[in-house]
């Protein structure tokens, strides 16, 4: 187990630095000046070259990519082109937001993801496996930015049960955070839950159709315990699949939702480096992005191998 979980440390490390080569190229070959964003539309030719030295920008681009990579081998991200300050503390302010959002979004998308997946295998062919794969398709369907002003509208502007926006921290108030949390979380979830539910319903109708749990059936058993021990215990090598994949997609849907709710989380920190061509900042925050999703990964891959020994063989 050692040795494979050394082979998929090892593994992550060519991908993390292909991810931050691919993000320093595009960015600064793409089209524009991030010096003209300082200045107005009148200023000189002269105000233009002093901005862009005083950036770096005039220097070729291998000796920025150069400078680039020797600061960030000693964690160094630069500093933001906008915002006075450095990259990485910009990006540890705001990280505990996307990350509670996430995780949040995750624990939401698992266990309701999961628990209408048992229920609509274990309900096979009646009106509550029907009705639950509806519900899991419609949730597919639904874009995330409409489902969250139309949860805004209704349980915040309307009811007024939970609110629109603005987040609080877990160490200053938990009940607070959760409350906060609740819409924002369930509406970037709701897109995994129908994903998590439907892999659950399929490897779970696989599993009870075995020979072993007729047998345990046949010993007399109960029923939960054959239905969570024998089956939805033998059904979660590809449900933990699908659950390291729901990671990126959450990290991914966490900036449209912390647009919508207004959350100071590091997807919106990132929309706004792009509006105002703030390249260290979307380096950074990228990277950082990149480097969570390869961490739950490798978490993944060693679950994978924990519940299917043949894996560590491969």
């Amino acid at each position: 187990m050692g040795r494979y979980a050394l082979r998929r440390l090892l593994a992550t490390l060519p991908v993390l630095l292909l991810v931050s080569l691919l993000t320093f190229a595009l960015l600064w070959l793409v089209p524009g000046d991030p010096a003209s964003i300082f200045l107005d539309t009148s200023a000189t030719q002269e105000a233009l070259d002093r901005v862009r030295r005083e950036m770096g920008l005039d220097k070729p681009f291998l000796m920025r990519m150069a400078e680039w990579y020797g600061r960030l081998l000693q964690g160094d991200l630069g500093n933001s082109l906008l915002l006075n300050r450095g990259v990485t503390e910009a990006i540890l302010e705001r990280l505990p937001v996307t990350l509670s959002l996430t995780t949040v979004a995750f624990v939401f998308a698992v266990l309701l993801g999961v628990g209408a997946g048992v229920l609509a295998a274990v309900r096979h062919g009646r009106a509550a496996d029907q009705g639950l794969m509806t519900l899991a398709l419609l949730g597919l369907s639904i874009p995330e930015f409409w489902l969250g002003l139309v949860l805004i509208w209704l349980l915040a502007a309307m009811l007024q049960i939970f609110p629109a926006g603005d987040y609080v921290a877990l160490t200053k108030d938990p009940l607070l955070w959760a409350w906060h949390l609740a819409l924002p979380a369930f509406t970037l979830a709701c897109v995994q839950m129908g994903f998590v539910a439907r892999m659950t319903r399929s490897s779970m109708l696989e599993v009870l159709g075995q020979d072993f749990v007729r047998t345990a059936r046949a010993k007399g058993l109960p029923e939960p315990y054959v239905i969570l021990r024998h089956g939805l215990g033998n059904a979660m090598v590809p449900i933990v699949t699908v659950m390291g994949i729901m990671v990126g997609a959450l990290l991914g849907g966490a900036v449209v939702t912390e647009q919508v709710f207004s959350l100071p989380g590091l997807g919106r920190l990132v929309i706004g480096a792009v509006l105002s061509r703030d390249f260290p900042v979307i380096q950074g925050g990228l990277l950082f992005l990149a480097g969570i999703y390869l961490t739950v990964n490798l978490v993944v891959d060693l679950l994978y191998a924990a519940l299917d020994p043949r894996v560590r063989l491969e």
